[in-house]
């Protein structure tokens, strides 16, 4: 009888309306990951995981759960986000941003979203929490997470689903930002491919000069740019190719699937479904769009002074979703004119927001930490 009792106790839970709300919410993310094959590494284990952990009195979550184990083992002590910035380092090839140094400026002018946000956010929470959430126009998940976590933010789980989710959504998201702020004209602009030699002392030398550069001018980026880095020196020392190919493959497809599944911990209807995550949530959406528009009027604006025009869709690219954002605005070159060649550009772009975005985490804890 008391099993019974038990048993239509805890149905008796379902009643709560947030719990089919998370439902929804999860079954959603996994339909973007299959149906529209939306960063689906992410949003699959994340959409599974918010279904998870809101069956109530489930064993994954409380003190002896696997998911509470987990978040305390990788995400806690910022291990996860960590260890997947190695995968991801092994995977950028900087050649195209040796080739032109200065695709570097279009880099620092896309992360004019995290500076606009934290001001908008600053208006509605505490400085840490606002700092936090400015982070996720970083457009990269582990410095988000590694941020809001060492800020101490309140709202860790709506910054973990917003800046996964809004990097999964980038190709909805730039498209009409890019086509608003450029007229057809310029989007037809040509830019040939000139590549210059790297030599591989250089690509050797500079993961570890720039990690002592931004660990000096952001001590506290030291551990993001330092794990990013080392990825890539991984894959340029051409000694450890065995291991650079684990790096990319199974190292960060496996912390990716961890990754996903205990951000879901901090989906939980009660703390999740409130007027705060809704907030963040359309804070995020802000520091998305401001981040793509900085780097295409930056690039419109450099247009002024040159006579050899830049296509100001590249500048777009410098947010630090890579490789999706320096293919979306090849893509929507070849869609302007089949015969325009954008995608090594706009990588070069693309991989220099990725360095951008570390710097910017780390000088915000710098600021605020």
């Amino acid at each position: 009888m008391d099993d019974l009792f038990l048993l239509f106790g805890n149905l008796q839970n379902l009643l709560d309306w947030r719990i089919p709300v998370m439902w929804a919410i999860g079954a959603l993310l996994i339909y973007l990951a299959i149906k529209k094959d939306m960063e689906p590494t992410l949003l699959l284990p994340i959409g599974f995981g918010a279904i998870l952990v809101n069956i109530p009195n489930a064993d994954l979550v409380g003190p002896e759960g696997a998911l509470t184990t987990l978040f305390n083992a990788g995400i806690a002590n910022e291990l996860f986000p960590l260890i997947l910035f190695i995968g991801i380092g092994a995977m950028i090839d900087f050649g195209p941003l040796l080739s032109n140094p200065k695709l570097m400026l279009f880099g620092a002018a896309a992360q004019l979203g995290i500076f606009f946000t934290l001001c908008m956010a600053s208006m509605f929470f505490d400085l840490n929490d606002a700092a936090s959430i400015a982070v996720i126009g970083a457009a990269d998940g582990p410095t988000s997470i590694v941020v809001a976590q060492q800020l101490g933010s309140k709202y860790l789980g709506a910054i973990m689903v917003a800046a996964y989710s809004y990097m999964a959504l980038v190709p909805i998201i730039q498209p009409p930002i890019i086509r608003l702020l450029t007229t057809r004209k310029e989007r037809l602009i040509r830019m040939p491919y000139e590549p210059k030699a790297v030599s591989k002392t250089t690509r050797i030398l500079f993961p570890i000069l720039i990690t002592v550069i931004a660990a000096a001018v952001a001590p506290s980026a030291a551990s993001l740019v330092g794990f990013l880095m080392f990825g890539n020196l991984i894959r340029e020392c051409g000694v450890l190719n065995s291991l650079s190919e684990t790096a990319q493959k199974v190292l960060a497809n496996l912390v990716t699937i961890f990754l996903g599944l205990t951000i879901a911990l901090r989906m939980q209807a009660a703390e999740f479904l409130t007027l705060n995550t809704l907030l963040i949530l359309g804070l995020g959406l802000v520091a998305f769009v401001m981040d793509t528009a900085g780097g295409v009027l930056f690039a419109k604006f450099l247009n002024l002074f040159l006579k050899k025009k830049i296509n100001p869709m590249i500048g777009a690219a410098g947010i630090s979703a890579f490789p999706m954002s320096g293919r979306i605005v090849h893509k929507m070159g070849l869609k302007e004119d089949p015969q325009n060649f954008l995608l090594m550009h706009s990588i070069g772009v693309n991989v220099s927001g990725q360095i951008a975005s570390v710097i910017a985490g780390g000088l915000i804890l710098s600021f605020f930490g």
